[in-house]
């Protein structure tokens, strides 16, 4: 892919008539840049780097300084323009049309522009729509459901019944619709509860790698609308996720808990059953939630709480030694002072 000269300057709505720019081959860091690549920088102590990089252009704020020997093209927001532009080098599909080496149920239903790549298999009463990329060896279950411009990275594992709406992007090894973890003890042993719903993702969603998102025991789990989640994730059954949350690494949110809309949980964050997380809510990385978190309510801890008494607490925390050592002090300041007045009384019993 390349951009040329009269292009990037179209992309930028620039002028092209005032200065002549190397054709953009693709994007890189200010330090690894080639002189066929763009880069951007947004603060003014960036000036040296840019100075230094061989970058073809940088793009920079309107007020950045001028930097001799550095092509520089002002404009608002570099680092929003930059990552548009970058979309342009994503690498395109390693695979067109539907390969001979894919397993595909004469039930399937597949829109026009679907590419199904080797090793896919694609089972019976499945619905995939226009513009969908399904990898090597994605798995789509009976019944499940799929929008228009999707893609599924390889050995993408996704069970019977799901619905994924459009623009969702599933990265390699996730499992979606996996039976939820549940069981009864009878007396002698536990008992598996069949696991009968489905999972459904809404519109632009993006999963990482090794997210397993279970379905429901009964009714749905489901992602809501342009929610993030990050690799390593675990969404148990008849979880609820509002729309545009993010969930960071390896957090983990137990049975029917709803989280609300465009709420943050930070990695290795462990949210409990049956809870509510209100909408906008904070969590910090590590935090054991274990009571319902209000709209707009920042926690972090084990158990969680708020974070301003977590701060204190850890200051507290950190004043422990030198408290330790006052304590001795008094200690010893104390049995001297009973010492002393203990040959007091025994002078005064002697006289």
């Amino acid at each position: 892919m390349t951009l040329t000269c009269d292009e990037l300057f179209a992309r930028l709505d620039l002028d092209p008539s005032t200065q002549r720019w190397p054709d953009v081959t693709g994007v890189n860091t200010l330090g690894d840049a080639t002189e066929s690549d763009l880069c951007f920088a947004e603060t003014a102590d960036q000036q040296s780097a840019a100075a230094a990089s061989k970058a073809a252009v940088v793009l920079v704020p309107l007020d950045f300084p001028d930097t001799p020997g550095a092509r520089l093209a002002r404009v608002n927001e570099p680092r929003r323009v930059f990552f548009a532009i970058a979309e342009t080098f994503q690498a395109d599909a390693d695979f067109s049309g539907i390969h001979a080496d894919a397993c595909i149920d004469h039930g399937a239903r597949l829109g026009t522009g679907v590419i199904v790549a080797p090793g896919a298999v694609i089972a019976a009463n499945v619905s995939v729509g226009n513009g969908t990329y399904v990898g090597p060896g994605v798995y789509l279950g009976p019944g499940v459901t799929v929008g228009c411009d999707c893609c599924f990275h390889s050995n993408v594992s996704v069970q019977r019944e799901t619905m994924i709406g459009d623009r969702c992007t599933i990265h390699s090894g996730t499992n979606i619709g996996g039976d939820g973890f549940g069981y009864q003890w009878d007396g002698t042993e536990h008992r598996k509860v069949p696991q009968l719903g489905r999972v459904v993702i809404e519109d632009d969603v993006e999963i990482g790698c090794n997210v397993c998102i279970d379905r429901a025991t009964l009714g749905t789990t489901r992602i809501g609308r342009g929610s993030k989640i990050d690799n390593l994730v675990q969404v148990a059954h008849n979880v609820d996720i509002g729309e545009h949350v993010i969930l960071v690494s390896q957090c983990g949110i137990a049975g029917s808990t709803r989280i609300g809309g465009g709420t943050v949980v930070a990695g290795q964050a462990a949210i409990s059953d049956h809870l509510e997380v209100g909408a906008g809510a904070r969590i910090g990385g590590q935090a054991g939630v274990t009571k319902n978190v209000a709209s707009g309510e920042t926690i972090t801890g084990t158990p969680a709480r708020s974070l301003s008494r977590t701060l204190r607490e850890h200051a507290a925390l950190g004043r422990l030694p030198e408290m330790a050592r006052q304590l001795k002090r008094q200690q010893r300041l104390i049995e001297a002072l009973e010492a002393q007045l203990a040959r007091l009384e025994h002078s005064q019993d002697a006289d």
